[in-house]
């Protein structure tokens, strides 16, 4: 006989209750985002509290095996790497059909890449610093917690007009310690400018170090004020970053030959264009850090956690305070949008290296 002293039952109100997901008509819809792969954004009010957030409404209309594991990752990503700087989850909610799954998050008034062709001006040098630094502690963060996001791009980093970045779609996010099936991780990750070349050239494992190959693409982007690799396809894509790195060497990179497509490209000769390309934009700390994180060897590459330590953070201008960053009107607010501005050529980003820093020291 089991005496019942032995065990405590919590009386039923100590549960948490599971509760159905609200109605998406709690939400007046505003106006449509944007488009994407895995669902379709838009701008909404909370008919009870009047808040704007953005709503996502996920595609599942062609979908024949249940709810698709990609929204499942999703926003089990979101869930788990809450943080300041990445795109905060609220809720799920659903329409009349089993088709119609939102997820509610914060509304961002802009995204970093439609932002730099609307600025009047490119980001000062302390700027930068500061934006590069949230998106390597959201990075870090997601690492931490075993996610790597798979999509880093301008287009996918979120920014409001308190000089806060916030890290967003998920889309192809997954879990970096769940078991891998037949075949190994899926290839068709990383949108093509900002792809690895470990995964150009067929990788079929891979780690958070293709997060920080992108890292130091949308790095590049900041300072160019345009994408560092503007390619085509694969191929060309794999011949630009020869070009600015020069040859994967055996000594840089000691895996390069076995990877399945590494015999199919032809390796140029000796070139290497990273540093003239931005000496006269960034210190030689700031060129260390971006050889760091495109490094060819995933290896080598720096990790989110080394890159926060990095002293090019440290030295002269120092990153801005976010608070002191200009405000913007928010396309995606349907506010009106400027004239776009010009980006300005290598000589005269050369000629203004000078007075960026005297102007941001001074700040």
């Amino acid at each position: 006989m089991i005496s019942t002293r032995s065990a405590f039952v919590p009386v039923r109100t100590a549960h948490p209750p599971f509760l159905p997901s609200r109605p998406v008509y709690c939400y007046e819809k505003l106006n449509q985002i944007e488009e994407g792969s895995y669902g379709v954004v838009f701008r909404a009010r909370d008919k009870q509290t009047g808040e704007i957030v953005a709503l996502k409404k996920l595609k599942l209309d062609e979908e024949k095996q249940g709810f698709p594991i990609t929204s499942l990752r999703e926003i089990n990503a979101l869930m788990t790497c809450r943080h300041e700087n990445v795109v905060g989850i609220r809720e799920v909610v659903v329409g009349d059909t089993l088709t119609q799954v939102f997820i509610v998050m914060d509304f961002i008034e802009h995204d970093l890449k439609t932002l730099l062709t609307l600025m009047p001006s490119p980001f000062l040098q302390s700027e930068i610093k500061t934006l590069l630094l949230q998106l390597l502690s959201a990075v870090a963060h997601c690492h931490k917690n075993w996610i790597l996001h798979r999509d880093l791009k301008t287009s996918n980093l979120l920014m409001n007009n308190r000089g806060t970045i916030k890290v967003a779609d998920f889309g192809l996010a997954r879990r970096f310690g769940d078991p891998v099936g037949v075949g190994g991780l899926t290839q068709l990750v990383v949108t093509l400018w900002y792809r690895a070349p470990g995964i150009l050239l067929g990788a079929k494992t891979y780690s958070t170090a293709i997060d920080m190959w992108s890292v130091g693409c949308i790095f590049a982007e900041l300072l160019l004020n345009e994408p560092l690799f503007q390619a085509k396809n694969e191929l060309e894509l794999i011949s630009m970053i020869f070009k600015l790195l020069g040859p994967p060497t055996p000594s840089i990179w000691p895996d390069y030959h076995e990877l399945p497509l590494s015999s199919s490209v032809t390796v140029p000769p000796q070139v290497y264009s990273l540093r003239q390309k931005f000496a006269h934009i960034i210190t030689r700390a700031g060129i260390d850090l971006l050889s760091s994180l495109l490094a060819y060897d995933p290896h080598q590459r720096i990790t989110a956690e080394e890159a926060l330590k990095h002293s090019y953070f440290s030295e002269s201008p120092l990153p801005k305070h976010p608070d002191l960053f200009a405000s913007f009107p928010s396309l995606a607010a349907g506010e009106k949008r400027r004239r776009p501005f010009d980006s300005p050529s290598a000589p005269q980003r050369a000629a203004n290296y000078k007075l960026l820093n005297d102007f941001d020291s001074v700040q």
